[in-house]
C-alpha cells in the first residue's frame, strides 16, 4: 500500500509491527514476522533512509517515527516531485513547440545536437575531433579499465594533438591505478605533456574538445549505445565546469592518496557515503569500478573499524564520528 512512498511490502510490514510493538528487538521483529535476522535489518536501514526509523539512546537502539510526521513528510515529498516534474514537463513542452516553429525549417538545427550510433561511430567521431582539436581535450573515463589496443590506437591522435600544442587532460577513476596497461600508458602520456588525475568516481564519460563540442553517452549506463554530440554553448560551458570541479578535486597520477584525519583513504571515504545514502553493493561496485567482492571486504572492515553490527548502525557511527561530513 505505501511502495509509492518507497516502502516494500516486508519493510512495510516491519514498520507497522514496531510501530505496534516498539520494544521489539531485530530477532524477535524477524520470529514474529518469519524473515531473516538479515532481512531485519536491511529493512531498517530502508526504514532509515526514509527518516522512519531514527537511533535510539543506546548503541544498536532504534525508535520508530510516527506516521503522522514520517509518512507525512514522505507522502508531501512525492506530491512536491510530482507536481515538479509536471510543471517541468510543460514548459519544456512550450519550449519544444517555440523551438519547432522558430528552426523547425531550418538546415542548421540539428547540428546543435546529433547521435552517433553504436561504438565505431563514436569511435571515428573521437578521432576527427582529435584530428582538428586547437587547444585542449578534457575527458573522463569512469567504470573499467579501456582494452590496450583502445589506447594503443589512441596513441598517434594523443601524440599529433600535443605535438599541436593542445592540452590534454584526462580524469580517470581511483581503481585505473591498478590496471597496469593503463599505468604504462599514462607514463607514455606524461612524457609528452598530457596530464592525468584521478578521483573515486566519476558520474560518466565524456569527452569536451576546444569547449566548443562535447561527446557524453546516449545511455550514461551503456556507453556501448552511442553518443550524444552536443553544441550548444550552454551545454557544453556547463559540463566544462563539471570538469573543471572534478579536475580540481582529483589527484596527480603520481602523488599517493594518503588517509585523511580518520584514517580512511578516498575510497573508503566514498565508499561510506554511497553506503550511508543507501546504494547497494552493486551499485557501489559499479560507480566506483571494483569487483563486488573488493566492495564487500571494504564494508566489512569498515563495519569492524566501526564495531557495528548492521549497516544501519554502521551509518549512525560513521556520522557520529564525522566520517561523513
Amino acid at each position: 500500500m505505501l511502495g509509492v512512498l518507497g516502502l516494500e511490502p516486508e519493510v512495510e510490514a516491519i514498520y507497522r509491527l514496531l510501530l505496534e510493538q516498539p520494544e521489539l528487538g531485530v530477532r524477535q521483529v524477524a520470529a514474529h514476522l518469519g524473515f531473516s535476522d538479515e532481512m531485519v535489518r536491511s529493512a531498517l536501514d530502508d526504514l532509515a533512509d526514509l527518516r522512519l526509523l531514527q537511533p535510539g539512546e543506546g548503541d544498536g537502539q532504534f525508535m520508530t517515527v510516527s506516521p503522522e510526521v514520517g509518512l507525512s513528510v514522505l507522502l508531501n515529498r512525492i506530491e512536491l516531485e510530482f507536481g515538479s516534474k509536471q510543471r517541468q514537463l510543460e514548459a519544456a513542452r512550450s519550449s519544444v513547440e517555440a523551438l519547432i516553429t522558430q528552426y523547425g525549417q531550418q538546415q542548421h538545427a540539428p547540428e546543435i545536437v546529433q547521435q552517433h550510433f553504436g561504438l565505431d561511430a563514436v569511435r571515428l567521431r573521437l578521432e576527427q575531433l582529435a584530428e582538428t582539436a586547437r587547444s585542449e581535450c578534457l575527458s573522463f573515463f569512469p567504470g573499467g579499465a579501456q582494452r590496450p589496443d583502445v589506447m594503443e590506437s589512441s596513441k598517434p591522435l594523443d601524440q599529433m594533438a600535443l605535438e599541436r600544442g593542445v592540452s590534454l587532460r584526462t580524469l580517470y577513476q581511483d581503481s585505473f591505478r591498478n590496471d597496469p596497461p593503463t599505468r604504462e600508458y599514462v607514463h607514455w602520456l606524461s612524457t609528452l605533456g598530457g596530464e592525468t588525475r584521478t578521483v573515486p568516481s566519476l558520474p560518466m564519460l565524456m569527452v569536451i574538445v576546444d569547449r566548443e563540442v562535447a561527446l557524453v553517452p546516449l545511455d550514461p549506463a551503456d556507453g556501448r549505445q552511442g553518443a550524444l554530440e552536443l553544441r550548444s554553448r550552454g551545454a557544453v560551458e556547463a559540463l566544462h565546469v563539471l570538469f573543471t570541479r572534478f579536475w580540481d578535486a582529483g589527484i596527480p597520477w603520481y602523488e599517493q592518496d594518503g588517509p585523511d584525519s580518520n584514517g580512511l583513504s578516498r575510497r573508503e571515504r566514498e565508499l561510506m557515503y554511497l553506503l550511508a545514502s543507501g546504494h547497494t553493493d552493486e551499485f557501489i561496485s559499479k560507480k566506483l569500478g571494483v569487483s563486488l567482492r573488493t566492495v564487500r571486504r571494504t564494508v566489512s572492515n569498515l563495519m569492524a573499524r566501526l564495531e557495528a553490527r548492521s549497516r544501519f548502525e554502521a551509518g549512525v557511527r560513521a556520522a557520529r564520528a564525522g566520517w561523513l561530513s
